[in-house]
């Protein structure tokens, strides 16, 4: 791999795409686990350069010298200022509101341009998405000029945040007497919740893309507790993020995110390393090996679930310096396989905030879990942040992933879009869309009409080496005889062109989303057929899919058991997985169909 030339796979352009759907799957598949994406370094060093101008130098800049803590690079004299933590939280969440920070750049499918957010959030007459049906004044999928007021408000009250200088507050005082930095207003904080509330409810996009599951609750502390409950709350808060997260990865897909994940990463060069995550990926055995096991559920699910909680009840300064070292490793080793949702400044964040809590406020010097000013609030901060987890591992069809804790889990709503051929330009003809298809930006960048399509086809590999693309390739492969002449694309990165962001979310692109191109295109029947998959609740065995034809809505329901997908490789070598069906549409029912028993 060159700074400008990546791996491409080793194809004949001339032949490639003539050959069946799942000989190409195979392929890049296998090319994928030595080589990842095969992106050439400067496209992770435009990130890093990226992190660090935004995040590292006009962020911590701005924050600083509004504070009057600066220079920004003495870190020594701001890490631990309360006002920096404050405004880091409400600079990653400005970032992520305007679409520069996650789901951004080519990585996110983003080629030209490069950000989707803004562009799309404040443009009136673009898709919006709501995320109930019951909230009154929501009706439609279109944006409004009220909606476009609303995000710019929002993203005017969270500047307004940051650069205003923090105010005298008697609650830090109390503790920190030498403080003279203060804290954000509390009054500052009305504008941001109440708008991204009301940005939510109109469009579920935005609320997912600011974080509205991690950040709303900040923000909230930050506006209505005092200087020590807010310190412990933010604790409560991220270790509930972290045990979440373990907790989700529990079950059988989280194994199957290691390997495609490690294969992807620039800062691991090493071949044989990569395909040590395989059982045996020159013989084309994909499935995860042990070692890959061990990197899941050792260097992933117990250390998200054990850490934690020694970080929040630990008053031995040693131990909590090692437990914030292996969580500070743990979000540094994320940022280093650049994952296809980009959260880099995410978790750049969620390790300062390891240093800043627990280093800086330990346990012991009254900031543990018992110093909070009452039990009753204790208890209730921690019902309010346990409650979408648990609804969400129980019903994912409830919850967004996002507030499920579920963001590295494996165990994703997902979806494969295929398109008869020349169906996929019609999505070009979408009115006020700021950009075209992916392969179509491709080419715009000047790479030949052969190369974009196998790039656009890596995505569809990398999705048939996690559990859920199994599946979602044996429901087209049963239901789809035209399959191997139809275009098939990884939703993600679909959704991604049509409403500005994804972030591995199928509840983003599902029979919602499809409803509302189709009433903008008209796609004839069989054009543009969708198979999406719901997450796997966490005490369920199977998958619950849909066959969604975008003229004719959801043709067919039916699951399949997890044990099956992740026992097959890729390209189903063996056929399509057993499908059970649960409901079809009676103008696809044919003569011995019947309606199977209900999914356990």
């Amino acid at each position: 791999m060159g700074f400008k030339t990546g791996d491409f796979p080793p194809v004949d352009l001339d032949t490639f795409l003539d050959r069946p759907l799942f000989e190409r799957t195979k392929a890049l598949a296998l090319h994928w686990t030595q080589y990842g994406f095969g992106s050439p370094k400067m496209i992770p060093t435009t990130y890093v350069v990226k992190l660090l101008v935004l995040y590292g130098v006009i962020g911590t800049a701005l924050i600083t010298w509004t504070s009057g803590v600066g220079p920004f690079w003495d870190v020594s004299g701001w890490w631990d200022q309360p006002v920096v933590y404050q405004k880091l939280v409400l600079w990653t969440v400005l970032l992520e509101v305007v679409g520069v920070a996650g789901s951004w750049g080519p990585i996110a499918g983003k080629f030209r341009p490069m950000t989707g957010g803004i562009l799309f959030w404040a443009r009136p007459g673009t898709i919006r998405l709501r995320p109930w049906k019951a909230v009154p004044g929501t009706d439609g999928d279109t944006r409004t000029l009220f909606d476009v007021v609303l995000y710019l408000g929002l993203v005017a009250s969270l500047l307004t945040a940051v650069v205003l200088p923090g105010v005298p507050s008697a609650s830090l005082s109390a503790v920190l007497p030498d403080n003279t930095s203060g804290l954000v207003a509390p009054w500052l904080m009305i504008a941001p919740i109440v708008l991204l509330v009301l940005c939510g409810l109109r469009d579920k996009t935005i609320f997912l893309a600011a974080r509205g599951e991690q950040y709303l609750p900040a923000m909230v502390f930050f506006g209505t507790l005092p200087f020590v409950d807010v310190i412990v709350a933010a604790k409560l808060l991220i270790c509930m993020v972290w045990i979440g997260a373990g907790v989700s990865k529990f079950g059988r897909h989280f194994t199957n995110v290691i390997p495609p994940m490690v294969s992807n990463s620039p800062c691991i060069p090493s071949k044989w390393i990569k395909r040590a995550h395989y059982r045996d990926a020159l013989s084309g055995d994909l499935r995860p090996s042990r070692l890959a096991t061990f990197m899941a559920h050792v260097g992933g699910t117990t250390v998200e679930i054990i850490t934690p909680l020694v970080l929040l009840f630990s008053t031995d300064h040693r131990l909590t310096l090692a437990g914030v070292v292996l969580m500070v490793v743990f979000h540094l080793f994320i940022t280093s396989t650049f994952p296809l949702a980009v959260p880099l400044e995410w978790n750049i964040l969620f390790g300062y905030l390891a240093v800043f809590l627990f280093l800086g406020f330990p346990n012991g010097d009254g900031f543990g879990v018992g110093d909070m000013s009452s039990p009753v609030l204790t208890v209730a901060i921690v019902a309010c942040l346990a409650f979408f987890p648990v609804l969400g591992n129980l019903r994912p069809d409830l919850v967004s992933f996002l507030p499920s804790m579920r963001q590295y889990a494996g165990n994703w709503a997902s979806a494969l879009w295929t398109f008869t051929p020349g169906a996929e330009q019609k999505l070009n003809r979408l009115p006020h869309r700021p950009t075209t298809n992916q392969v179509d930006q491709l080419q715009a960048l000047g790479y030949p009409p052969a190369v974009a399509e196998v790039t656009m086809q890596q995505t569809i590999a990398w999705r048939s080496m996690h559990s859920q693309g199994r599946g979602l390739f044996s429901v087209l492969a049963a239901r789809l005889d035209d399959l191997d002449s139809r275009t098939v694309r990884e939703a993600e990165f679909g959704c991604n062109s049509v409403i500005g962001f994804n972030f591995g979310d199928g509840h983003l692109h599902d029979a919602q989303l499809i409803a509302a191109l189709q009433k903008r295109i008209g796609f004839a029947p069989g054009e543009f057929v969708v198979c999406w998959v719901e997450s796997q609740a966490i005490h369920s065995s199977v998958q619950h899919y849909q066959l969604i034809d975008a003229a004719l809505g959801v043709v067919e329901r039916g699951y399949w058991k997890v044990a099956d997908a992740v026992a097959e490789q890729p390209w189903l070598p063996n056929g399509p997985i057993p499908l059970t069906v649960t409901w079809r549409a009676p103008q696809r029912a044919t003569a011995g169909d019947g309606v199977e028993a209900p999914a356990p």
